[in-house]
């Protein structure tokens, strides 16, 4: 809401924790699975010839699947459950990374690539629709954050996991696959056995359910039709900011290994520590941004006020990466880089609120879905300038200095379409 938040105690239950902390593992494991291949492709393609226009391919079509699957599923995800959702979702997503190991062109993967993608799709909307059930709106933002840091964690493990596996076990490339593949099908069977809402799990309080339920949730409802909901201004407020930021997120996970290496003439051995400590950065960022918000929620600050202060405060950590190409040393730029992956997620996690902030529960991943495949959109634009810029002018500099201004531009925005932060009614819907 828009006026001040109800100030009540914490519960001394503590379930919603471990369902946060069921997300985080599986985010983690969504990334793991999404990098393997990236992290085995210099060997692969020089072991099976592999062109980097077929490379290519699998990382666009990725992203277009990924893209177009976001908004179906979504749709999927409000109709059956976080629980059913979310489970579907990560056995799609392992059948296609254990599919990997069938195939050794780019052509074959690209089979696998499909399947992966449209699973890991389901991810967000998925588990933003499980802390929307377990979780007030005062503690969505820092559950969001924490959960989401598992985007960073992923992308330090996995270069950390695949060569020990491949290269100090010798156990073969397929067996980043498998490995990493088991650890997805224990967690659905943890989460199956686990997760139920609130008032479906004996473990639970009463005093944990009176506090989840302290902001009143609308359940019931018949299915929205999608062009139904871009008549309210705050599915574009949603649209716009996924469309201005997820682009960049997509460049760093894509493009950070090669800056290093153009700027500072890094190989493939040394990439390790530079991205480990950005992305450290990255998660400091995302639990950082989502307290910021839920801090100022607890004392009584407007959701508004809070929303907008957490996302002011990211904006200005992204700045200094306009400076990044410019750095003396490795090491400040990876300070201004790490500042921007930081700045990135913190921004994140309270844009990740907005749609249950401001919309009745049964919409929520629907316009999650929406905004998800506006953000794939986005990157895909950005993928195709990024090649054409580092084609034509050969540096990272015009990349990062329209990065430097994107998360200002887009909190601009966002405050321009959503003024007052103002929750639609269930009647509006």
């Amino acid at each position: 809401m828009s006026g001040t938040e109800p100030l009540l105690a914490k519960p001394s239950g503590r379930v919603r924790w471990t369902v946060c902390g069921f997300l985080f593992a599986a985010v983690v494991l969504s990334y793991v699975d999404r990098l393997v291949l990236p992290v085995l492709k210099p060997d692969l393609a020089a072991r099976y010839h592999w062109s980097e226009e077929g490379y290519a391919d699998l990382a666009a079509y990725f992203q277009l699947v990924y893209g177009i699957a976001y908004v179906v599923s979504g749709r999927i995800v409000d109709r059956i459950g976080a629980r059913l959702g979310y489970a579907g979702a990560m056995a799609l997503w392992t059948f296609g990374h254990l599919l990997h190991t069938a195939f050794t062109t780019t052509a074959g993967m690209l089979w696998a690539r499909v399947p992966l993608a449209a699973g890991e799709a389901a991810t967000f909307p998925a588990a933003l629709a499980a802390v929307s059930d377990w979780f007030p709106k005062r503690e969505r933002a820092l559950a969001i954050g924490i959960f989401n840091a598992g985007s960073n964690v992923g992308a330090i493990v996995t270069p950390l996991l695949v060569p020990w596996l491949v290269v100090g076990l010798d156990l073969g490339w397929r067996s980043a696959f498998f490995v990493t593949g088991a650890f997805s099908i224990v967690w659905i069977v943890g989460w199956l056995i686990f997760y139920r809402r609130p008032r479906d799990k004996s473990s639970v309080s009463e005093e944990e359910i009176a506090w989840i339920e302290a902001d009143p949730m609308i359940e019931t409802g018949a299915p929205i039709p999608w062009a139904a909901m871009f008549r309210h201004r705050q599915t574009w407020a949603y649209i716009i900011g996924r469309f201005m930021i997820d682009p960049f997120w997509w460049t760093f996970l894509f493009w950070l290994p090669d800056f290093f290496s153009r700027r500072f003439d890094l190989n493939l051995a040394d990439f390790g520590p530079p991205l480990v400590v950005a992305y450290l950065f990255a998660d400091a960022g995302s639990v950082a941004g989502g307290w910021i918000s839920s801090r100022l929620l607890a004392r009584g600050t407007t959701t508004n006020r809070a929303r907008k202060t957490a996302f002011f405060c990211s904006a200005l950590c992204v700045v200094p990466i306009a400076f990044a190409t410019q750095a003396p040393t490795m090491w400040i730029a990876v300070v201004f880089i790490g500042l921007a992956l930081a700045g990135h997620q913190g921004f994140s996690a309270n844009l990740y609120a907005l749609p249950g902030d401001l919309f009745p529960r049964r919409v929520v991943g629907s316009v999650v879905g929406i905004g998800g495949l506006s953000g794939a959109i986005g990157g895909f634009l950005m993928a195709k300038s990024a090649g054409w810029i580092l084609d034509t002018i050969g540096s990272f500099r015009p990349i990062f200095i329209v990065c430097a201004c994107a998360y200002l531009l887009a909190l601009l925005v966002v405050h321009l379409i959503v003024p007052r932060w103002s929750p639609l009614a269930e009647s509006a819907i």
